[in-house]
């Protein structure tokens, strides 16, 4: 039985078509994101829901998402439940909408594959079109705000063939055994012309202005530096796990490796550690200078500041007293004419009287 299982799965590896990448629009990620917060948000569940776009030789466009009821057991690994009349209901209802609209696998929260995902794309698989040759994959989109990198991670699922599982053969020769598990395809971000305009205008509303363009740009250079840390440190825990025999050796994750390390330029060459350094010390010359012509236009503009504050409230320049005088003999000269007014009008009153 498991021989003829094993010439089985070849043949339908020879004829199902390779998936060459995953695509997924912004609405999908938007989706998945109210999806957790209405859901799981502060909690240890995930959300868990259906994939929906189209196909083209190989290359999967997920344009369109849905929610799914689903509960899972954290203590069971093998308990969980998926509505199906729901699933059913609402692919029914898209169809309506977009009968191009297909359904082209699964997403979830993850952060993490789990044991229960191969379940779920058994059950997912039976909602395909039966026509479809692509098949189904899946999506982990993670929400998490802390993650630098794309927020988006796709899988395959592929038949392994695992030698260290005997059965009992009629032969007395152990036959290997088949399983299935999930392989990594690329992931893409991609948008229409139309889902780019709502984007910038959404960006729009959350842009914060008072972060200038330079901040904006250090903080990209942080992130890329960020995801090729975490990458690097991927690669090295899969070196370990592989020369201490904890996983298997796949010829083409090292051949990439190989390739990635061939492209590193080589830092060792005098001339390009000089024409570095000195492109470094321009550099800091250049940050250096705005520094001072900073700091020496504040303190020109905080001299004309205090000059201007001292000419208005006076203290002791020369025209500012002379005003003061000025007042105080226009003051007397005023009470000096009001006192001989009364003096002129109190004579002409005696006189009169006389």
């Amino acid at each position: 039985m498991t021989a003829a299982t094993t010439t089985d799965t070849s043949t339908n590896d020879a004829t199902t078509p390779e998936i060459l990448d995953v695509t997924v629009h912004p609405l999908v990620l938007l989706s998945a994101a109210d999806h957790y917060h209405r859901v799981a948000r502060g909690t240890r569940k995930r959300a868990v829901g259906i994939l929906l776009g189209t196909t083209s030789r190989g290359r999967i466009d997920a344009t369109n998402s849905f929610a799914v009821p689903f509960e899972e057991d954290s203590k069971n690994a093998e308990v969980f439940y998926l509505d199906h009349n729901y699933l059913e209901n609402m692919m029914g209802m898209f169809r309506k909408v977009n009968a191009k609209e297909r359904i082209v696998g699964f997403y979830s929260t993850g952060p993490q594959i789990r044991p229960n995902d191969l379940r779920i794309y058994e059950l997912v698989k039976r909602f395909a079109p039966s026509g479809a040759v692509t098949p189904p994959v899946f999506v982990i989109i993670d929400v998490r705000p802390n993650r630098e990198s794309i927020p988006t991670t796709a899988y395959r699922v592929v038949d392994e063939v695992d030698s260290t599982v005997p059965s009992g053969g009629g032969g007395g020769e152990g036959c290997t055994a088949v399983r299935k598990t999930f392989a990594h395809v690329p992931s893409l971000i991609g948008a229409m012309e139309a889902e780019e305009v709502g984007v910038e205008h959404l960006l729009r509303d959350i842009n914060d202005p008072t972060v200038s363009t330079v901040a904006n740009l250090v903080k990209a250079k942080l992130s890329g530096l960020s995801t090729l840390t975490e990458k690097l440190v991927e690669m090295k825990d899969y070196l370990t796990a592989v020369s201490e025999g904890r996983m298997k050796a796949n010829s083409d994750i090292i051949a990439n490796m190989q390739a990635i390390v061939n492209l590193l330029p080589n830092l060792n060459v005098e001339e390009l550690v000089r024409s570095m350094l000195v492109k470094n010390n321009d550099m800091h010359m250049v940050i250096y200078l705005s520094a001072l012509i900073r700091c020496v236009i504040a303190l020109h503009d905080l001299v004309l500041n205090k000059i201007a504050y001292n000419d208005e409230e006076g203290d002791g320049f020369g025209e500012v007293k002379d005003k003061k005088k000025d007042s105080g003999e226009e003051k007397k000269e005023e009470e000096s004419g009001n006192d001989k007014k009364k003096n002129g009008k109190g004579a002409d009153a005696k006189n009169k009287s006389t």
